[in-house]
């Protein structure tokens, strides 16, 4: 039974998400302030945490960023009611994995948490894989299924930063920002274009596709069914 701890001060809305887990078969534990949802985040035990941004005693990134400082490297998925570009980053950047916006449908929130669930721990491991797709850090090299995949450097960090964020939707505001090293979302298509070639390289016709075009928000790494 995987374990969601849930740090919420709305009392409306953290019974809509603890309700919807349980029903689900997870084990919802809940802080309602930042001061207990820090308590909790450094005990460890979940499997995935739900973070609001804003709580009172200590604000949501603050718990993020005393919680990864700490070597807790548990999944963190953050609500918010504050959607600009710059918040999500901020969120992120914090050491957040995946970032929702209120008000939600919790039916989003549940597939995030199934995602964030899939995903493999942050890799220390200087070979990366996702189903037939690999990518060796050390020897900067990549193949899909033993094929060799001829990658720019640029395209070598793009699909190294995907293959960290297997199942996680990621926007091109996160590329830019991580990626590029952007501190402002460029009026362009320089994501578009790059990305297009390394599917490409990666997607051969004949083959499922790995990376997928999640039209009006982003992009995707997936591993063939």
């Amino acid at each position: 039974m995987p374990k969601v701890l849930l740090i919420e001060d709305h009392d409306e809305t953290a019974q809509q998400i603890a309700a919807e887990l349980a029903g689900r078969g997870y084990e919802v534990d809940r802080a309602a302030t930042g001061i207990e949802g820090l308590d909790k985040a450094r005990a460890g035990g979940s499997d995935v945490m739900i973070v609001d941004r804003l709580l009172p005693g200590i604000d949501g990134l603050t718990i993020i960023e005393v919680a990864r400082q700490e070597q807790v490297r548990t999944p963190v998925l953050v609500l918010s009611a504050l959607g600009a570009v710059d918040d999500r980053i901020r969120g992120l950047r914090a050491g957040g994995d995946d970032y929702l916006t209120k008000p939600f449908a919790i039916l989003e929130l549940i597939a995030r948490i199934e995602a964030l669930l899939r995903r493999p721990g942050e890799s220390r491991d200087t070979v990366l894989r996702v189903g037939p797709l690999e990518v060796d850090l050390l020897e900067r090299t990549a193949a899909r299924g033993g094929r060799p995949l001829d990658l720019l450097p640029r395209e070598f960090r793009l699909l190294e930063y995907m293959m960290r964020r297997v199942d996680q939707l990621l926007t091109r505001a996160m590329l830019f920002e991580e990626v590029w090293n952007y501190k402002f979302v460029p009026q362009s298509n320089l994501v578009d274009v790059h990305m297009g070639r390394l599917r490409r390289k990666v997607d051969p016709a004949g083959q499922p596709p790995m990376i997928l075009n999640i039209r009006g928000e982003g992009f995707m790494l997936r591993a063939p069914s």
